[in-house]
């Protein structure tokens, strides 16, 4: 780097922004984003020590930023895939939910199909149109030969009440506790 280094005067001037900049690519790590721009520095001094000309160097020091930003990130998650690779199968964390969520989950069903079952029958076929067949409001009001307007009241009601016995028997379960 010689005294009349062009790249110095633009690493003083821009530092702030790029390693903020680079922050952002690296998911708020500062300690990187301020290794990244120090690098980038280095290697924009060296094409400028080669002689070599460049149009637009702060697009360029913003280039490089990027680029070893995104090496670094790449070499993150290559290392994570490596690591879980190498664990032992009873560390890694499996999908499938436990016993106690699915027996959590059916009983929450059955309780979902009680409450729909307390509802007239109009209301339980406009409640399971739209959220089991994924029906329009439209489609339900001429299916049953009411409104729209009235279709969606009988949606409405029966989301609520069926919340209203979810939200109750939770209730009842935390009294007895």
């Amino acid at each position: 780097m010689s005294p009349s280094d062009p790249s110095l005067g633009l690493y003083v001037a821009h530092r702030d922004d790029l390693v903020e900049y680079a922050s952002r690519l690296l998911n708020q790590d500062r300690s990187k984003a301020e290794d990244v721009v120090q690098e980038a520095w280095i290697r924009l001094s060296a094409r400028h020590g080669q002689g070599a000309e460049i149009v637009n160097p702060l697009h360029y020091m913003y280039s490089i930023v990027r680029n070893l930003a995104f090496d670094i990130l790449n070499r993150a998650t290559r290392e994570t895939v490596a690591d879980t690779a190498l664990a032992p199968y009873d560390t890694i964390p499996h999908e499938a939910p436990s016993a106690e969520e699915v027996v959590i989950h059916r009983d929450r069903l059955r309780l979902l199909a009680e409450a729909i079952a307390e509802l007239p029958e109009r209301t339980q076929v406009a409640f399971r149109m739209y959220r089991l067949e994924d029906k329009t409001l439209q489609q339900i009001a001429d299916h049953l030969g009411i409104s729209v307007a009235r279709t969606f009241q009988l949606v409405r009601d029966a989301g609520a009440h069926a919340t209203r016995r979810l939200i109750g028997q939770r209730d009842d379960r935390e009294g007895q506790k």
